[in-house]
């Protein structure tokens, strides 16, 4: 009974040691001494501390489904590539479900979660905030930040299931898009360089592509 217990408490709580099971069991009712819980605890090897596996807690799953007018759900995701020198730099697209608009395009060698929260609230000066934005398990958006942000804006803030781009495929389409006709298409010496074409290509797609799934309408055409 101490073995399956203390096998189950561990499980549970990977980072507690020896005084917050017997401590825990005590809580729960038993009453054994510590020395024979102890016998067990390191028959058991949980003594000898082990590095955990970091694991995302379970998302519910969230279908996508197209939205019916505009900020209902955006979705972000982030890109990488290098310059010519080999340094790395970093996008982060975000886009209106409903019609693809391409709503921002940020691009800097590093992009952490305040960054992401200083684009939304741009955003939501310049277009308002949506009632969901849909992401994938990135450790940006499973910040602490970025979730009191959304809940201090009334925002949904809506994961994908790990391993399931699909369940976030309108911005993989657009990634896929700003891969092969910006990405590929050109060589960038300077981040500046890349910041000017991501504005030029933004604007084209939004106010002169066609889409299919848009009726061949540019995702603007569609507003009108």
């Amino acid at each position: 009974e101490v073995i399956a217990l203390l096998t189950e408490l561990t499980s549970k709580h990977p980072s507690i040691g020896f005084w917050q099971c017997y401590h825990r069991l005590r809580a729960m009712g038993y009453s054994w001494n510590h020395k024979r819980v102890y016998r067990v605890y390191t028959g058991l090897k949980l003594n000898i501390r082990r590095r955990a596996k970091r694991r995302l807690p379970a998302r519910v799953k969230q279908q996508l489904f197209q939205p019916e007018a505009v900020n209902q759900v955006w979705s972000l995701d982030f890109m990488h590539d290098s310059l010519w020198d080999g340094r790395g730099y970093r996008l982060l697209n975000v886009i209106d479900d409903y019609n693809r608009q391409v709503l921002w395009i940020e691009a800097d060698t590093s992009l952490p979660a305040l960054r992401v929260i200083r684009v939304l609230e741009q955003l939501k000066e310049s277009r308002g905030l949506p009632e969901m934005i849909r992401v994938d398990n990135g450790p940006e958006f499973v910040s602490r930040r970025l979730d009191a942000w959304c809940k201090a804006n009334k925002v949904t803030l809506a994961f994908i299931q790990p391993g399931k781009p699909t369940q976030n495929a309108y911005i993989e389409r657009l990634n896929g898009s700003i891969r092969s006709e910006l990405l590929n298409a050109y060589v960038f010496k300077t981040l500046a360089e890349v910041q000017e074409k991501t504005r030029q290509w933004q604007h084209d797609y939004n106010h002169h592509r066609p889409h299919k799934s848009l009726g061949y309408k540019s995702p603007m055409e569609l507003l009108t």
